[in-house]
């Protein structure tokens, strides 16, 4: 029995019709991959920005005293993060008090804004920009344990004898404004370097 011979224009035609389809599983993985249907934008320079280098008076390893610098509040670590856009704050007082903020620029509403949380005291939101060479802020404090909040306004002023003063104000029911607290930071080594790494 003679074994028939294909079909070579079949054949053919089978072939074409597939290769659409072995196309597409070749192509697959790579039409999947992340970025794959767009271009990434490109990374904004926070740190060659002036706006963001407002606050950089801040930078560095600190000693928070009382005025006369007789009195150790604690210490405080003032890093940039994330190539420039983010200032990192690690404060630890000398009684086991430690509270964590993050500092930026937002271009879309054109201010500075903090977000403060502590080892279960409060959480600070504020905002604000330079007024002459302060760094400004206000917002409002919220009181974990007594589950209240209250206006709460802040201040950094480079001193001219290199300290940082940091004058924290909360408003009573009243509308007045107390010293809520009054800071002054002393340089324990040289300003931190902008971090770019993370």
């Amino acid at each position: 029995m003679t074994r028939p011979q294909p079909d070579i224009h079949l054949t053919r035609h089978r072939s074409l019709a597939l290769a659409p389809i072995r196309l597409a599983c070749l192509l697959w993985p790579l039409l999947m991959a992340p970025g794959a249907s767009a271009q990434a934008p490109p990374a904004y320079n926070c740190d060659g920005t002036p706006s963001h280098r407002q606050f950089d008076f801040w930078l560095g390893y600190w000693q928070v005293t009382d005025k006369p610098g007789t009195t150790v509040y604690g210490e405080n670590r003032i890093s940039k993060r994330d190539k420039g856009c983010v200032l990192l704050e690690e404060y630890a007082s000398v009684q086991s008090f430690t509270g964590t903020s993050i500092n930026y620029y937002n271009p879309a509403d054109k201010l500075w804004h903090q977000h403060w949380v502590d080892n279960g005291t409060s959480i600070i939101h504020t905002a604000g920009g330079l007024k002459g060479e302060s760094m400004v802020m206000e917002g409002t404090i919220y009181y974990l344990a007594q589950q209240r909040s209250a206006p709460f306004r802040a201040r950094w002023t480079p001193l001219q004898d290199g300290r940082v003063q940091q004058f924290f104000e909360e408003q009573d029911g009243t509308g007045q404004w107390n010293t809520w607290f009054d800071g002054y930071y002393q340089r324990l080594d040289p300003p931190v370097s902008t971090d770019t790494s993370r």
